[in-house]
């Protein structure tokens, strides 16, 4: 079972680890700031199975 997953921010192309929370569903989106840069990133997690995670993030445009 994975716990982390990391995305690119489109900021600043640092990647950045996210813990993962499979209880959270299997679609899941929020706003963090990068820790780097501090903008404000969509991030968007899908859980395929406990081995299959895909984390992606977007600027925020709000």
């Amino acid at each position: 079972m994975q716990d982390e997953a990391s995305y690119i921010c489109d900021s600043c192309g640092e990647e950045i680890v996210v813990p993962i929370d499979l209880a959270a569903g299997s679609h899941q989106q929020y706003v963090e700031d990068c820790p780097v840069c501090c903008h404000p990133n969509v991030v968007h997690v899908e859980v395929l199975d406990a081995e299959t995670i895909h984390v992606w993030a977007e600027p925020e445009t709000e």
